[in-house]
């Protein structure tokens, strides 16, 4: 794990000294009248305050969208469009994230981000959905999916976690000062460095989703969230819990993930019982907003349940 943490701040820093100039980005000062929608709803789940956006019709099968790490709810503005006429769909900020912002009780390991999942749909009145998740959202997901079955119907994993990389182990470690001054001070440097691993063209990147990138993830408190967040964060044999998960599973992943390797795919689908594979030739770490045959790919393994 430290290992791994060392080689990340290290090449965090290789990105920084090597980063182009471009135009500068500017931070808002009030990120929240910026990005809240009429949709959204802000619900107490215990001491913290999750923002919520649902879109769709009010009876329509409930779908709902969690996002990967530093990201926020917007993330899933593609899919939430081509989902909507159709489905009822939710999506929220993780603790931590967006608007959400820090918890007060600090549930940022795996296990509570998953717990946070069924919270969200008790204040909603949701017994049973379809889960979505890329990343650490992807995580949290399959992680609900294992310890409550009978909740989630079907289950769409995008780039998740789930098995151990270059040496991350079972017990957390202090983040190396590099990354952590990267999270909480989002050099814009950093920034667009960290893009350019996470997507696979972010030359195509709009020059709104990069201020929504950056401003979500400079509101205050996030950063410490962040740091937070690694600190907790380990990743054990996954093998016995993706073994209870039941639900269908639909798992897509960019050939070009640069943050989770794609060859966790075909792991992936060795251990979960009931699951497919759609891959994504050139596309990175994040489908849901580079390839627009993934939303095709959603809507079709989800066709049955409008």
């Amino acid at each position: 794990m430290r290992l791994f943490l060392r080689c990340a701040a290290t090449a965090l820093l290789v990105s920084l000294a090597h980063a182009q100039p471009a135009e500068p980005l500017s931070p808002n000062t009030d990120v929240e009248a910026r990005y809240t929608e009429a949709s959204d709803q802000f619900v107490p789940i215990g001491e913290a305050t999750v923002r919520i956006r649902t879109e769709g019709p009010q009876d329509g099968y409930p779908v709902i969208l969690l996002h990967g790490f530093t990201f926020s709810l917007e993330t899933w503005d593609q899919w939430a469009d081509a989902l909507s006429p159709n489905f009822k769909v939710i999506r929220y900020d993780l603790m931590g994230h967006g608007l959400t912002g820090p918890d007060p009780q600090e549930r940022y390991s795996p296990e509570e981000r998953a717990a946070t999942i069924g919270d969200v749909m008790d204040a909603l009145d949701i017994e049973e959905a379809v889960i979505v998740g890329n990343s650490l959202g992807g995580l949290a997901a399959w992680r609900f999916a294992a310890d409550h079955p009978e909740r989630v119907k079907r289950l769409v994993l995008v780039s998740p976690g789930a098995y151990a990389m270059n040496g991350v182990a079972d017990e957390p470690v202090p983040v190396p000062p590099a990354l952590a001054y990267y999270l909480r001070e989002v050099p814009e440097v950093g920034l667009r460095a960290s893009i350019g691993r996470i997507y696979s063209y972010p030359d195509r990147i709009s020059a709104d989703r990069l201020q929504t990138l950056y401003d979500m993830m400079k509101r205050p408190g996030n950063g410490d969230a962040f740091v937070k967040s690694i600190e907790e964060f380990v990743l054990p044999d996954p093998a016995a819990a993706l073994a209870k998960v039941t639900s269908p599973t639909l798992l897509l992943w960019g050939t070009e993930d640069k943050v989770i390797p794609v060859d966790h795919a075909g792991r992936l689908l060795g251990h979960l019982p009931n699951a497919q594979l759609v891959l994504y030739p050139g596309i990175g770490h994040v489908p849901q907003e580079e390839s627009a045959k993934s939303i095709r790919d959603v809507k079709a393994f989800l066709y049955d349940l409008k």
